[in-house]
């Protein structure tokens, strides 16, 4: 846990789930430069402060990545909560956790979630500049018919997260912009919202088919809904764990564990007829995007035996109730490389797995996965490697 310090007092923050091999902060120095500017105070110093925004009307909060903007702000209204829209449900949880840190309700904070209804009507619009361009444009299409001509829209991210492309999507789906000088590598985004733009459709989700060598799934059709990793074509990654899918039978109960689009879950019950499939990831839009694959390519009396969850890895699955976990984990949080999601998901694995049970996992060689798998496992095999990648599988003893 950090101390953030901002015009209303510090505020004790931390990410979720909190890992104490790691020392990442919950905020940046564009969330930082943000609340300065929504409060008013100076940038830098000697520099003269704007005047504060006025945060009396509804205020949306977009892309959020550890609560502390949604924290802040909800230390400084009294009146109705700020709204935070997350397609995170870590974000979600940290958001959660870092109010109760500071003393508030979890109702000083209304969350909802990239697939819910947006808010009718927003006068401050801030928005966390995301990873995911295509995430930014779906979310600034939904939002738009809320903002009016007062609105006040800032961004903020990272100025390498800042592009051309950045501004582009503000001034093309909400109006005119400017940015600020950069302070300490952060830069922010003012847009001012134009009734009268008129706006393209939006183009998420995306679906594509199938190439040949993607095993049962080739010709087929996948879903992907904005900031799904590679969500205009299938990554190598994946492609390469789909080759190299267990062909042995009698695995009753599957987890797609950080599911994505949901193509390898599918095309796992493809090949296990009568299985129970169980999607999982954090992200919303991964889940949606699962949820819509599977439905459009599994056989209608397998949709029954289907389960979609947004969550933490495999938390809340029984002991000992899997059979077959399939993973290929991410080791970015957003531009931060750590292997503690791999952690965990191992480790997850590992507890739900019945004796006798499988986790295959896929992932760059580099990365090294087969020494954590062993010593949480006690054993790694390599299934399949090519100069990049490789598919190991771990049985639980």
């Amino acid at each position: 846990m950090n101390r953030l310090t901002t015009a209303h007092g510090p505020l004790d923050l931390a990410r979720h789930p909190e890992d104490p091999r790691e020392q990442l902060r919950a905020w940046d120095a564009a969330d930082e430069y943000l609340l300065r500017h929504l409060a008013g105070t100076a940038a830098l110093p000697g520099a003269e402060p704007a005047a504060p925004v006025d945060l009396s009307g509804a205020v949306a909060v977009v892309g959020d990545r550890w609560g502390a903007l949604a924290t802040a702000l909800a230390v400084q209204r009294q009146a109705q909560p700020p709204v935070q829209i997350s397609d995170s449900y870590l974000a979600q949880q940290a958001t959660l956790r870092n109010l109760d840190r500071n003393g508030l309700a979890p109702e000083a904070v209304r969350q909802l979630t990239t697939r819910d209804a947006p808010p009718e009507r927003i006068d401050v619009l801030v928005v966390r500049v995301p990873k995911s361009l295509a995430l930014l444009e779906d979310q600034l299409h939904r939002l738009a018919p809320a903002l009016h001509a007062g609105t006040a829209v800032v961004g903020a991210g990272m100025v390498t997260e800042v592009h051309t492309s950045t501004l582009q999507t503000f001034e093309r789906l909400v109006g005119p912009v400017r940015t600020s000088l950069a302070v300490r590598k952060a830069r922010l985004i003012h847009c001012a919202p134009d009734p009268e733009l008129v706006r393209p459709a939006n183009p998420w989700p995306h679906r594509y088919d199938l190439p040949a060598d993607t095993g049962p799934l080739a010709g087929r059709t996948v879903t992907n809904h904005a900031g799904v990793f590679c969500a205009d074509h299938l990554d190598i990654g994946t492609r390469f764990l789909l080759r190299n899918l267990p062909q042995r039978h009698g695995f009753r109960r599957i987890v797609d564990l950080g599911c994505g689009n949901g193509v390898v879950g599918t095309a796992a019950a493809l090949a296990a007829p009568g299985a129970e499939l169980l999607f999982v990831d954090e992200s919303h839009q991964a889940v949606a995007s699962a949820r819509e694959t599977f439905t459009a390519n599994a056989a209608p009396e397998a949709v029954a035996d289907a389960s979609f969850r947004v969550g933490d890895g495999m938390a809340g699955i029984p002991a000992g109730s899997v059979d077959l976990v399939l993973n290929n984990p991410p080791f970015h949080t957003y531009h931060a490389s750590t292997d503690s999601t791999a952690w965990r998901m191992f480790s997850g694995a590992h507890v739900a797995l019945r004796p006798g049970g499988e986790l295959w996992v896929v992932g760059n060689r580099h990365l090294g996965y087969h020494v954590k798998l062993r010593r949480i496992f006690g054993n790694s095999e390599v299934v399949a490697s090519d100069p990049k990648f490789v598919v190991l599988r771990a049985v639980r003893n």
